[in-house]
């Protein structure tokens, strides 16, 4: 009772506006059944290189259909980005209810191309490392492939460490295997670098 009131409590502050550095205002708000058309097509207007390394083919609608069915903020609280009724970016934060990795969780961010390195991936995470530290967490990890370069540096830039190297544990959609690289960071440490880059970023809460 107590886990639903806290959810309960964060899901007010919803939704959050914001002006990225380049006048663009933004709409931050967890994701609903009503956004399935527009984040499939978000999905499906990335480029096929920013696609390839994602963990599902989520241009397919029965994935969509499946996460709005599947849809349980305890376990997996996904944010969406909008601009003028468009989506431009989707993070999620994904948590482990019961066993020996409960105190971790995992954080996944796309943005549109466009948008990219305007800090609007570092806002979307801010808001998914505050649920965490509301619940508990006490370490997030990333994942990615081996030749995601920009997403480890990305990464890095927040304070991520790697931690370890897995030889040939994942596909990307072609069926191309890769080297998996989990990075990882404290919550307390990573919400402060999160605090300073979005003033370097020049974002300003609106409302």
């Amino acid at each position: 009772m107590r886990k639903l009131q806290k959810l309960h409590n964060f899901m007010r502050k919803y939704p959050i506006k914001a002006c990225l550095k380049n006048n663009t205002e933004v709409t931050i708000h967890p994701f609903e059944k009503a956004d399935k058309e527009n984040l499939l097509k978000f999905f499906r207007d990335l480029s096929e290189d920013d696609r390839l390394f994602l963990k599902e083919d989520v241009t397919k609608e029965e994935i969509i259909q499946r996460w709005i069915e599947e849809l349980d903020y305890e376990k997996v609280f996904p944010l969406i980005a909008e601009t003028k009724g468009k989506i431009i970016g989707n993070a999620s934060i994904h948590f482990n209810k019961i066993g020996w990795s409960k105190h971790l969780a995992e954080l996944r961010c796309v943005v549109a191309r466009d948008f990219q390195k305007m800090g609007l991936g570092t806002l979307l995470m801010r808001e998914l490392v505050l649920y965490a530290q509301e619940k508990g967490i006490e370490k997030i990890v990333a994942q990615m492939m081996d030749t995601q370069t920009g997403a480890q540096k990305a990464f890095q830039r927040i304070g991520f460490k790697k931690e370890a190297e897995l030889t040939g544990f994942v596909s990307d959609l072609t069926g191309k295997k890769h080297n998996l690289i989990i990075m990882v960071n404290d919550v307390s440490e990573l919400w402060k670098k999160m605090e300073d880059l979005l003033m370097d970023y020049d974002i300003k809460i609106t409302g």
